[in-house]
């Protein structure tokens, strides 16, 4: 498999861990049940992990033509859910996935459409 086809598979993956978090929102609800119910934090919690891994796989040419994505703050928020997780800030975590997350998909597909 050269890069182009890594790249698409794992922007794909990518994609469907944001299709994930956005399935856990509307399954679970608001931040009061977000801020409340730690099997809601866990779930999307692993899919920011699972994104941030993956990011990490893509070519450093995908990386360099797509610079206005913030590939090293994906990977940034990877660490600190992997590392820091029972200290994290659960706003951060919400802000990540109601704002980011949706922004992050969109870019992605807007990539693959590229291909």
């Amino acid at each position: 498999m050269n890069s182009r086809e890594r790249d698409y598979e794992l922007l794909q993956r990518i994609i469907g861990y944001c299709n994930e978090i956005a399935e856990a929102r509307q399954f679970f609800g608001g931040y009061e049940v977000f801020e409340s119910n730690s099997i809601y934090r866990n779930a999307v919690a692993l899919c920011i992990l699972q994104i941030g891994e993956l990011s990490g796989y893509l070519s450093d040419d995908l990386k360099e033509v797509y610079k206005d994505v913030p590939w090293r703050n994906i990977k940034d928020m990877r660490n600190m859910v992997a590392h820091r997780y029972g200290t994290m800030s659960t706003t951060i975590l919400w802000e990540t996935i109601t704002e980011d997350v949706p922004v992050l998909r969109n870019y992605c597909m807007g990539i693959l459409q590229s291909f």
